[in-house]
């Protein structure tokens, strides 16, 4: 009930006159297709009559053709009313479909990034899929093929008990209700096989999606076997529960079978009776039959209609379900929208924690004035990226306040405050598009001129127009086809085109080599160039131009102030440095030396020999 509820706003919807029209339509061609199945059995059975011999000495058969042609008419009137019904029907149901899709849809992209954090997304795009397949189902059975039949049921047993006698209709609605009652009881124990199937082939999607997004990993540690092995483990619990479901189908057709054949004796029995006795005539025998016959035909399905019918409203529950899970972060009533400003940041005695026992930061205070850059810096899991993730309000701070241009950013909304920033983060993921398209992402819309120019100031530019597509270029699932270095610099020129006033960079270079790094750092200095910038950085050399250097540790801040005095008070960010330049300088000496001994390698021949 919950799951129909939920559905029947999309059916009868708000402002939309032509779809309630195609509502009423669809009923009212129901009721007519109906009305004539039900007219079909009495013409054909008046027609048997008519053309039964007549007794007596010179009798002529007539063909009574007004009756053969009315029937051959309801018959098509049938068909014709039922598949008039579904196109009248098809564009309402589309339609509900694909709105309850899209709400479902944005509401994903609402939700926090705790939640898709705690979720699969190969299982979580089944569940959608599944739940809009749902609609379609439950809407096609339940309107179409259920009630109708129920409704046709109690005309017939009207109609049998008006025209002959109670018994026959309470054999019919005995034989039905028995039918009923056993399909029903068989189909609900049968659910449990069915269920299984679901939940073993959502597993086995999300372990397939998730090793496919992961295919480098995989081929890193040579865990092909490892993977197909995990993926044949779901199959195989599949294959089980499917066997299962279709031998108990098997017995369930069985079954159906008897009990329609055991009332269809008994009818006939009673039918053969009546007409023994001069109370029924040979066309009334097969009104009755037909009658029984009509209605065994939908019902025969009734198994496979109530269990996709249940199935669909599940899979629809659970879909509306996640409409149900509450955004952990929302705008306030009537929120503003973030004022235009300089982009001054301020952390006011900020506190978090991902879960109570492990809180993550512990009174957080800092000012970016506008126009300038601020470095944080620290040991992992002091809590540097969560402060970008509380700036751009993945999060909610549990104390105190973030603040830019002196609002409150739980006070804005959210879109506006997300326009404001753009983030060149460390992992960046490219859509598995064209480079103009993912460069365009930071502005749908802008123009090619303006994607070009943006890719110019990122330095990528150059190399986009050496490749032999250019722009048009696809860059594979998540980027894969392109190296660290060249998604980087897709990733400014997608925030170059952005524009924002306050810019983040997340350990934008970390995964890079030095080279690469001193050219992306070239483009970051250009793009931070006029704009409040915030650097998460684990690589110091990349810091040292920032006004201000933070050092958290522990959630706290530890230490602060520029490069130089940093260095020059020998505390904590002087021991990180330090080490870096000690682990850099190893690393150069261990590639001057291998570079030293691959020159003094004996080569082969005589010529090996001298050099040795």
């Amino acid at each position: 009930m919950r799951a129909l509820l939920r559905i029947a706003p999309y059916l009868w919807p708000k402002g939309e006159t032509e779809l309630r029209i195609r509502v009423v339509g669809a009923l009212v061609l129901l009721a007519a297709a109906k009305a004539a199945n039900v007219v079909v059995p009495m013409l054909y059975a008046r027609a048997v009559d008519a053309l039964a011999p007549q007794s007596g000495v010179g009798a002529a058969l007539t063909v009574p053709v007004a009756l053969l042609l009315c029937y051959g008419l309801m018959r098509v009137l049938a068909a014709a009313f039922g598949e008039l019904r579904n196109a009248v029907f098809a564009k309402v149901q589309a339609r509900a479909a694909r709105r309850v899709a899209l709400e479902v849809f944005e509401h994903m992209h609402a939700l926090s990034m705790r939640f898709h954090m705690d979720r699969a997304t190969g299982g979580l795009s089944r569940v959608i899929e599944r739940g809009v397949r749902g609609i379609a189902t439950s809407l096609n059975f339940l309107l179409f093929n259920i009630i109708p039949t129920i409704v046709e049921i109690l005309l017939v047993a009207i109609i049998l008990w008006w025209l002959f006698a109670a018994s026959f209709a309470l054999v019919m609605l005995g034989t039905i209700a028995g039918y009923v009652v056993f399909t029903l009881l068989f189909t609900n124990w049968r659910l449990r096989f069915r269920r299984t199937m679901n939940e073993t082939d959502e597993e086995a999607n999300t372990k397939a999606v998730d090793s496919l997004l992961n295919y480098e990993t995989v081929k890193y540690f040579n865990n092909e076997t490892h993977e197909a092995r995990r993926y044949e483990d779901s199959l195989t619990r599949y294959e089980r529960a499917y066997v299962r479901s279709e031998i108990t189908l098997n017995l369930l057709n069985a079954g159906q079978a008897l009990i329609m054949a055991l009332g269809l004796t008994v009818t006939m029995l009673l039918a053969g009776r009546n007409i023994a006795q001069g109370h029924m005539t040979v066309g009334d025998l097969v009104m009755v039959n037909a009658y029984l016959l009509q209605l065994y035909q939908p019902l025969n399905i009734l198994g496979f209609a109530y269990r996709e019918i249940k199935q669909g409203l599940t899979d629809m529950e659970e879909m509306f379900r996640l409409l149900s899970v509450p955004a952990e972060v929302q705008d306030a009533p009537g929120a503003p929208p973030l004022a235009r400003g300089p982009g001054e940041i301020r952390f006011e005695d900020v506190r978090f924690g991902y879960r109570p026992d492990r809180v993550i930061l512990k009174g957080v205070s800092f000012t970016v004035p506008p126009g300038r850059m601020l470095a944080i810096v620290g040991p992992t899991g002091a809590g540097k990226s969560t402060v970008s993730r509380l700036l751009f309000r993945f999060y909610d701070a549990t104390g105190g306040a973030v603040r830019v241009d002196g609002q409150d950013v739980r006070g804005v909304t959210q879109a506006s405050l997300r326009q404001a920033i753009g983030v060149v983060p460390q992992d960046t993921v490219l859509f598995n598009d064209t480079i103009r398209y993912n460069i365009a992402y930071g502005r749908p819309g802008a123009t090619d001129a303006e994607v070009e120019e943006a890719a110019r100031h990122a330095q990528v530019h150059d190399f986009v127009m050496r490749l032999p597509d250019g722009y048009a270029t696809r860059v594979g699932e998540r980027g894969l086809k392109l190296s660290g270095g060249e998604k980087q610099r897709v990733a400014i020129a997608r925030t170059i085109l952005k524009d924002p006033r306050i810019l983040i960079l997340d350990e934008a270079t970390s995964a890079l080599d030095t080279r690469t790094e001193q050219e992306i750092q070239a483009a970051l200095r250009d793009v931070s160039r006029n704009r409040t910038t915030l650097v998460i950085a684990h690589r110091l050399s990349t810091v040292v131009e920032a006004d201000e250097i933070i050092v958290l540790q522990d959630g706290r801040i530890a230490e602060r102030g520029t490069h130089a005095s940093l260095i020059a008070e020998d505390g904590l960010y002087a021991e990180m440095w330090r080490r870096q330049a000690q682990a850099v300088a190893a690393a150069e000496a261990a590639a001057r030396a291998q570079a030293e001994a691959d020159l003094a390698r004996p080569r082969s021949g005589r010529l090996g020999e001298t050099i040795a």
